[in-house]
């Protein structure tokens, strides 16, 4: 039996609580305040590819059955972190872009800081089980996120700049994933009894999401940094010889 408090948890998750394997393609979250939100959101990006993307990333991430899965696995939920901060906001980026070049830095300390932070155990698991808090969680993360490619992405950066800012990004995620891989034990509440369901021990299920965050994360990462790189050559070519 799962105790009270996780119970508790589980029941109070957006797109909760944690689906059987049975259930899973039935989870599809309709919730009409999500739903505007996201026709807003494509309203504001307009009907550039970028923003079309990006509204069609957050889809699956809040609207897909993904997002109940991510009420019972772990790993599942570092995906839906992933699609946020490492693909949907650089698309929003893209399809929003800065209107001036400003460093990156301090905005990559924030998104670094504010992406740990929420992968605290007491932080996560409070997130996962208070509605409002779990909101807060989602803004900050891609809102940060967002601001930080904002300034990577922004034309006009030097290529070599937004390299190093792109690969800086992936090795705080890859860092982060090695350390819970290699966690002794399981570190989120929330996730100690409906994994067992999915097959997993919450250790095992935790690994993969360790997994996830350090090695397939990568891609979106070198798909930013082919894009940099391809932005890189055209600004050569287009310099007067």
């Amino acid at each position: 039996m799962i105790p009270d408090v996780l119970a508790t948890g589980l029941a109070g998750l957006y797109c909760g609580p944690a689906p059987d394997p049975g259930a899973i393609w039935a989870r599809w979250n309709l919730d009409p305040l999500l739903l505007a939100g996201l026709v807003a959101l494509a309203l504001v990006l307009g009907r550039s590819r970028p923003g079309v993307a990006a509204v069609a990333v957050l889809a699956v991430a809040f609207v897909s059955p993904l997002c109940a899965l991510s009420a019972a696995l772990f790993s599942a939920r570092v995906v839906h972190h992933l699609l946020l901060v490492a693909v949907a906001a650089p698309l929003i980026a893209l399809a929003w872009p800065a209107r001036t070049t400003r460093t990156a830095t301090p905005l990559f300390v924030i998104a670094t800081g504010v992406l740990w932070a929420w992968h605290l155990p007491q932080a996560y698991d409070a997130a996962m089980a208070n509605m409002g808090l779990y909101w807060v969680m989602q803004a900050t993360l891609l809102g940060s996120a967002t601001a930080f490619w904002r300034a990577v992405l922004a034309p006009g950066r030097p290529a070599g700049q937004a390299g190093l800012a792109t690969l800086g990004a992936y090795m705080q995620m890859g860092l982060l994933g090695a350390l819970l891989t290699f966690a002794p034990d399981p570190l989120y509440g929330i996730h100690q009894e409906a994994p067992l369901a999915w097959g997993f021990t919450p250790l095992a299920d935790q690994q993969l999401g360790g997994i996830i965050m350090w090695v397939p994360a990568g891609i979106p990462y070198a798909a930013l940094g082919a894009l940099v790189a391809l932005r890189g050559w055209r600004q050569l070519q287009a310099r007067p010889t």
